[in-house]
C-alpha cells in the first residue's frame, strides 16, 4: 500500500506530489523497516490522526515542535498531545504556560488535544 493512501482524503491532493518525492519514499521505507524490528510511535493506524481531525481547508493555526514522544501511551498522532490519563510532557506543559501567560487561558486538566485539532489547530 502506498503511504499516500493512508492520508485523509482532503489532504491527499495537497500532499500527493510531496509523497512522490524520493526523500519521502526513502522515509516511508525506513519507517516500515523500523516497524518490523522495533516499536515505533505513534501506532501505524494513528500516524495521520492530526490530518483526520483537522481538514486542510479548516486549518487556522499550526504549532511546530521538535520533541517527539517516544514512550508508551504518549504519541497518538497529534503533536504535543497525550491521551487522557497520561501526564502531559514538558513541551505541552510549556505550551499551556505560554497560553496562560500570553492570553490568560488556564492550563487544561489533561493533555489530550483532539478538541484543538477539531477547531483547526494543526
Amino acid at each position: 500500500m502506498k503511504l499516500i493512501n493512508a492520508v485523509p482524503e482532503g489532504w491527499r491532493d495537497v500532499l500527493a506530489e510531496e509523497f512522490e518525492q524520493p526523500y519521502m519514499q526513502d522515509l516511508a521505507a525506513f519507517v516500515a523497516e523500523e516497524r518490523r524490528s522495533y516499536t515505533v510511535y505513534p501506532p501505524k493506524t494513528e500516524v495521520f490522526s492530526a490530518l483526520a481531525l483537522t481538514p486542510y481547508d479548516q486549518v487556522r493555526v499550526v504549532i511546530l515542535g521538535q520533541d517527539p514522544y517516544h514512550g508508551p501511551n504518549q504519541a497518538h498522532g497529534l503533536a504535543f498531545s497525550v491521551r487522557k490519563g497520561v501526564r502531559p510532557p514538558p513541551s505541552l506543559v510549556n505550551i499551556f504556560a505560554e497560553l496562560e501567560t500570553d492570553l490568560g487561558i488556564p492550563p487544561a486538566r489533561h493533555g489530550y488535544l483532539a478538541e484543538w485539532a477539531e477547531q483547526g489547530v494543526l
